[in-house]
């Protein structure tokens, strides 16, 4: 297979865990590029975290932000797909508030928060962007007003809570909606049908490139449908079990530049 383009996710693959790019898998996408293949960033990042990583990377790169529900291509959107609003309203009321977390709202290039607690403030310190607080209440009237919605909701707490907070969402029984980890302490909630899998497919169409010219990287949850959609789907070292076993090889972890190990060696003579 001669690949055309590389989707790669941020946190846990293409950053090391202390959220740094390391300098050997820079050296190995500038060399992919300068052989025509496209980067893709397919993150559960909002568009102002995922420009960051494009800015330090020095490469132009295709962004699926939102856990793929809204992609860019330079700065134009090119696909955005949303909740309902009396989806955001019930996650809110029924999940958020009584559990006492905050709700994190994304919609095309802004972030809204209920309340800033100390995972909203990491948050803010990673990706250098301050939400605005909002009620949510006031905020779905707004919206209702200009026709606006969510690309995605998120809720943040520790690693031991999320489970639960997980099954209380699905006894909403709410059928418009998907959800998955990107991370230990996050859930993330985004359109039904709508996932990083989805984002790869929605690219490959505006690019004409096949399925079978795509790989990617991913190491959580939400990246398993974009690790079965591509045609060579590699797992992190450091990936969840559950993602290794759906991927066609498992390279060296994040903070290995297991990226250009797979690079380098796996994907050599493709």
């Amino acid at each position: 297979m001669k690949y055309k383009l590389l989707c790669i996710d941020i946190d846990g693959t293409l950053l090391d865990d202390h959220k740094k790019l390391l300098p050997q898998v820079v050296k190995s996408l500038k060399k992919e590029t300068e052989k025509d293949v496209k980067i893709a960033l397919i993150s559960g990042r909002m568009p102002a975290g995922t420009n960051l990583i494009e800015q330090e990377l020095g490469i132009p790169c295709i962004k699926a932000c939102n856990a793929g529900s809204y992609i860019l291509m330079g700065d134009q959107c090119v696909c955005s797909r949303t909740l309902q609003l009396k989806t955001m309203k019930m996650i809110y009321h029924e999940i958020a508030k009584k559990n006492q977390l905050p709700l994190w709202i994304f919609r095309e290039e802004k972030w809204y928060v209920t309340e800033i607690d100390k995972q909203v403030e990491k948050e803010i310190e990673i990706i250098r962007y301050e939400p605005q607080v909002v009620d949510v209440e006031e905020l779905a009237s707004r919206w209702e007003e200009v026709g606006g919605a969510p690309n995605k909701l998120l809720i943040a707490a520790e690693a031991d809570r999320i489970p639960a907070l997980r099954e209380e969402i699905k006894a909403l029984g709410l059928s418009d909606i998907d959800q998955a980890s990107s991370a230990d302490v996050f859930i993330e909630i985004f359109p039904h049908g709508i996932d990083k899998g989805a984002a790869l497919r929605e690219i490959c169409r505006k690019l004409d490139i096949r399925r079978e010219e795509v790989v990617a990287f991913g190491d959580h949850q939400l990246d398993i449908p974009l690790i079965e959609a591509a045609g060579i789907g590699i797992a992190m070292g450091n990936a969840i079990p559950e993602l290794k076993k759906k991927a066609d090889f498992v390279t060296k972890t994040n903070n290995e530049a297991g990226i250009s190990y797979a690079l380098e060696y796996f994907l050599a003579g493709e």
